[in-house]
């Protein structure tokens, strides 16, 4: 299901910020095509009347109706500096995470069709970055090609912000501080992004869908509080659009692509997967998704990896519908439940074998940690305690990440549990989940970052403990994370509503915790893997900034922290130096999941908000921590490069 997210360590290499994912904000406008409508000033033939002002005030309430709003501005204006451009784009500000290059042996040793299977899933991936950016922003696709032809001026402050936008994947990102970067003036986030009409208030659209409902609009309401559709005005209504039609002609074109992987592949399950969701893209049925979702989910033995990810973390706007009791009821009434709209990513990769057989040793273990659930009797988990556990893992070096898989907002993605509950493969079809891990992301290897990674420890934690600290714990700590999120309640959280990611986010890192013991005796890990676990997330666990409570995995990192402390698992000196007892930790990420399961079993979402709200408490010891961290590290942001996609994409 979820995406865990690997937000900025000091190195620049992360640790969880994005995977259930997230945002905010104010006005946008989006420039019309129409040229000719856009600059009414300039055509004199149209008469004196339609060079006023309040004409074009006019056009752009009516304009609303098609989700888009007409300006009379022929171009952008940059938002930021060249002052603030050099400097976050300076390598200091802006890390870099390579994926692999034109001559990786993991390239140069495939067979020939695998290498031809690759070109045409990159260029499937690449339109889908495409198709995400209309999905996130309504002036991403419009301020890129701005940008482009700024850049071909030889403008410089359009080519530091086009490596900002690159990095991005958009206009409007919050970088590591949580601060939102909007690289044009008057370009704003919205709470509904790219998916809703951009002048779509709360209230106004809590309306809306009662009006409706009362007329007995069951179908069209539902349609527009499903995750696959794009919401458009109509008339004092909304309509949804299926996202497949929407975007028809891009999703046709990366159909076409894996159709051509598919003759050239050299696997046949892997094969028979593209075929699957070649045919998904061509037609809006939800079914066809699911029998795709279903095959992939089995692939194990495979050497290439293609994934389509549909997570729903940045809507802010859907699931507000719980918040409104009159609302609520008529849908509980009707029998809908209202889901998140997904945004979609790409990712491109080769499977590395030696790393997928380590990750596959926890599968043996996935039985008894479903044995060990909290309330297990009370609800259905997508692991069974008994019999076939239904969920592959792979380990994946990444040739590309685009569209929502590629965008590095304070952080980026590092493994993926999909498909997510509300998938129709699950609820449906009885189908299995894939977790995916992205070596790329993960791996630390330079020298330079080692010792970047010392500072921090120096800065921030108890000598004592130095010894504890191993990256690669980290990546341990993921696994029981990823498959933390097929373990607890099966169903029924929707309606916490917008505190639903935030709770899963901490549900699965309290599972990897508090199951350490339990696995250590079992025998999967070593007393000092163990200790290894433990004391890298208490340290990777401290963030540099209080989040916004639109960044589900940051804010659940605050609330660990927090509970931490009241249990005093964990201690921060006034000089901002953390302590770890490594004998309360697991103790205490027990006594949390057991909390967090009766939240979600509640379903209430008045019971999750109070549960987020005492627990996302930013304290004087956080903010000290926080001093300390930003004295060794200066990274706001990253970016991905991808030297073999890029030579793929021109084949």
């Amino acid at each position: 299901m979820i995406t865990k997210v690997k937000s900025f360590k000091l190195l620049s290499l992360p640790i969880i910020a994005g995977g259930f994912m997230e945002i905010n904000r104010i006005n946008n406008r989006a420039n019309i095509n129409t040229k000719e409508i856009k600059y009414l000033p300039e055509r004199q033939n149209l008469g004196n009347f339609y060079q006023g002002e309040k004409l074009l005030e006019e056009l752009n309430k009516m304009s609303m109706i098609n989700n888009v709003n007409i300006s009379n501005k022929k171009d952008f204006e940059f938002n930021l500096s060249m002052e603030e451009l050099k400097k976050r784009t300076h390598k200091d500000y802006l890390t870099t995470k390579k994926m692999l290059a034109v001559d990786a042996p993991e390239y140069l040793n495939l067979a020939d069709g695998d290498k031809e299977a690759l070109k045409h899933l990159v260029k499937a991936a690449v339109v889908l970055g495409k198709i995400n950016m209309q999905l996130d922003n309504p002036n991403n696709l419009p301020f890129k090609e701005y940008l482009e032809k700024e850049v071909a001026k030889g403008n410089e402050q359009a080519k530091l912000t086009k490596i900002l936008f690159d990095a991005q994947k958009g206009v409007c990102s919050l970088d590591r501080e949580s601060n939102m970067i909007e690289l044009a003036k008057g370009v704003s986030e919205r709470a509904g992004k790219g998916i809703y009409p951009q002048d779509l208030e709360k209230e106004e659209f809590h309306s809306i869908l009662i009006k409706m409902l009362k007329e007995g609009k069951k179908e069209e309401v539902e349609k527009i509080l499903n995750q696959r559709s794009v919401v458009e005005r109509n008339g004092d209504e909304l309509v949804a659009i299926d996202y497949i039609d929407k975007f028809k002609e891009d999703f046709t074109y990366m159909a076409d692509e894996l159709e051509k992987a598919s003759e050239v592949s050299t696997n046949a399950d892997f094969n028979e997967f593209l075929k699957l969701q070649a045919k998904a893209l061509r037609t809006a049925d939800p079914m066809l998704d699911a029998y795709a979702d279903k095959k992939w989910a089995t692939l194990q033995d495979t050497p290439l990896e293609f994934t389509i990810s549909r997570e729903n973390y940045s809507d802010e706007m859907t699931e507000t519908v719980v918040e409104n009791p009159e609302l609520k009821a008529l849908l509980d009434e009707a029998g809908i439940v209202p889901v998140a709209k997904d945004f979609l990513g790409g990712r491109v990769g080769i499977i590395n074998k030696k790393g997928t057989d380590a990750i596959l040793g926890v599968k043996n273990y996935l039985p008894l940690m479903a044995k060990n659930m909290p309330f297990n009797s009370e609800y259905e988990q997508n692991i069974s305690p008994e019999g076939d556990s239904k969920q592959t893992m792979v380990d994946a070096d990444l040739v590309a990440v685009t569209g929502d898989q590629g965008a590095y907002r304070a952080g980026i993605t590092l493994a993926e549990n999909l498909p997510n509950d509300d998938k129709w493969s699950l609820t449906k079809l009885d189908g299995g989940r894939r977790n995916v891990y992205h070596r790329q992301i993960r791996l630390i290897t330079s020298d330079d970052a080692k010792e970047k990674m010392q500072k921090r420890l120096n800065a921030t934690l108890n000598p004592e403990l130095h010894k504890y600290y191993n990256d690669e714990a980290d990546h341990w700590f993921t696994v029981g994370h990823e498959n933390g999120h097929s373990l607890g309640p099966k169903s029924g959280t929707e309606g916490l509503g917008k505190y639903k990611s935030i709770i899963e986010e901490n549900k699965a890192d309290m599972i990897s915790l508090a199951m350490v013991d339990i696995l250590t005796e079992a025998g999967m890990y070593t007393k000092e893997q163990r200790d290894q676990i433990i004391l890298t997330y208490a340290v990777d666990n401290m963030l540099m900034s209080k989040p916004t409570m639109s960044q589900a995995h940051r804010v659940r990192s605050v609330m660990q922290n927090y509970y931490f402390l009241k249990e005093g698992a964990i201690t921060i000196s006034p000089e901002g130096i953390l302590d770890v007892n490594m004998e309360k930790m697991v103790p205490t990420a027990k006594k949390m999941l057991e909390e967090i399961i009766r939240v979600q079993l509640s379903g209430d979402f008045a019971t999750g908000e109070k549960y987020v709200l005492d627990n996302f408490v930013w304290t004087p010891e956080m903010d000290k921590m926080a001093e300390n961290i930003k004295s060794v590290s200066k990274t706001l942001n990253g970016k991905v490069e991808s030297p073999l996609a890029d030579e793929l994409v021109k084949a």
